[in-house]
Formats: C-alpha cells, sequence, structure tokens
C-alpha cells in the first residue's frame, strides 16, 4: 500500500466516524456532498413540512405509497406510521448511500428501498408486485436536474398513479408544481413558512378521465 492509499484509507475512516458521531445528519450530508444536485436541502424537511405535505393522503385506500429521493428516511417512518397494514412502501434513490442507510436502519417488511432513478418508476412498481401507486412524493431539486429528466419523471409518475391518487412535492422554487402542472389535470398548492428555508407545495391530482384519454 502506498501513502496516498493510506492516506485516502485514512480520509474514509475519518469520514466514517464523522458519519456514526452525527447519526443521519452526518448521512444526510454527506449525500449532499457527493451529489448535490440530486438533494434539495442540507437540512431535512421539518415536522411542519412533513404533516403538511401528507395531510391530504387517504391512508386507508393506500396500497402503494412511492416516494423519490427519500435521503436518510426523514418521511419514511412518518408514513410507515400512518400506513394501514396491508399497505407498502417505495423509495427510490440514486444514492447508494442513502438506500444502504435505509435497509440497515428500517426492518419493517412493507418497506422496500430500491437504487435507481425516478424515471424507472413504472417498472420498478411492477417489480415490487403493484399496477400502480396510490401516492408518490418527491423532494428531488427539480430546478437542478439534468435538462430533460424532470419531465420524463413527472411525466412516469402521472402514467404509474391510481385514479385519485396524487403526486405530491415540497420544493424551495416553484419548479416541480410548474411542471406537475403539465401533467397532471388538478393541481393544489400550498407553503410552509416554518421549514427553513420555507417551500413550496403541491399536490397534482390524477383522474379516471386523464387516464382514459393518456391510454387512447
Amino acid at each position: 500500500m502506498n501513502g496516498h492509499d493510506v492516506a485516502e484509507k485514512r480520509r474514509e475512516g475519518f469520514s466514517s466516524r464523522v458519519m456514526r458521531a452525527l447519526g443521519p445528519a452526518g448521512v444526510f450530508f454527506k449525500g449532499f456532498l457527493e451529489e448535490p444536485r440530486m438533494v434539495g436541502s442540507v437540512i431535512p424537511s421539518s415536522r411542519f413540512t412533513i404533516d403538511a405535505v401528507l395531510g391530504p393522503v387517504d391512508w386507508q385506500r393506500c396500497k402503494l405509497f412511492v416516494e423519490y429521493g427519500p435521503g436518510v428516511g426523514t418521511f419514511c417512518r412518518p408514513v410507515l406510521d400512518r400506513l394501514p397494514r396491508g399497505g407498502e412502501m417505495l423509495v427510490i434513490d440514486t444514492n447508494p448511500l442513502f438506500i444502504d442507510y435505509l435497509k440497515r436502519t428500517i426492518s419493517d417488511s412493507r418497506f422496500h428501498a430500491v437504487l435507481g432513478s425516478a424515471e424507472d418508476v413504472e417498472d420498478i412498481v411492477r417489480m415490487i408486485g403493484h399496477d400502480k401507486a396510490d401516492y408518490v412524493l418527491s423532494g428531488l431539486p427539480f430546478s437542478t436536474l439534468p435538462d430533460g429528466v424532470g419531465p420524463r419523471i413527472v411525466e412516469a409518475t402521472a402514467r404509474v398513479i391510481r385514479a385519485g391518487g396524487a403526486f405530491m412535492t415540497y420544493q424551495f422554487k416553484p419548479a416541480a408544481r410548474d411542471l406537475t402542472a403539465r401533467f397532471f389535470p388538478r393541481v393544489t398548492t400550498g407553503f410552509e413558512w416554518r421549514n427553513i428555508p420555507p417551500c413550496v407545495l403541491a399536490w397534482g391530482w390524477q383522474d379516471a378521465a386523464a387516464l382514459e384519454e393518456a391510454a387512447e
């Protein structure tokens, strides 16, 4: 082992110790440093944002709840607490750091963590045994995603959500809300000022007529 390898190993060891000391916050910060364009904020969402975003969900009818970009699970545990016994949660992230962390720390049998792209949500949903999702939540920073990725994600999301379900976003800019309006027949909005920083909330609602038109 040469000097460079020794130094690199020491840096990795130090990073691991810092992450263990800081817990979820350390993992979240490291994920932000690795892929800043794919993480919406260096600070996880507040409980006020969580409650506001999840408020409109009809939990008794929810069989599959999907989340893009779960990070260290800020929304995962509140969703699992609300899901009925027969419901399932699927999270999709391109960062293996987050997926590995969630697999280690969430042992709920209803929980599925998949390393992959939200663009492939339809295939991933089928992979775990479902045809449709009831709700899809996304904290992905649509304003900083590579060109074309955002529209492809939202278009695939519109196809995978059942009638009566919704695509939910929380963002610091209105990009996700505006993009949602391109693919969903009805969009409701909100604003959570108690988050750091404050964020724009949007729910894109799917209906049967829109799904029939898309299938023609």
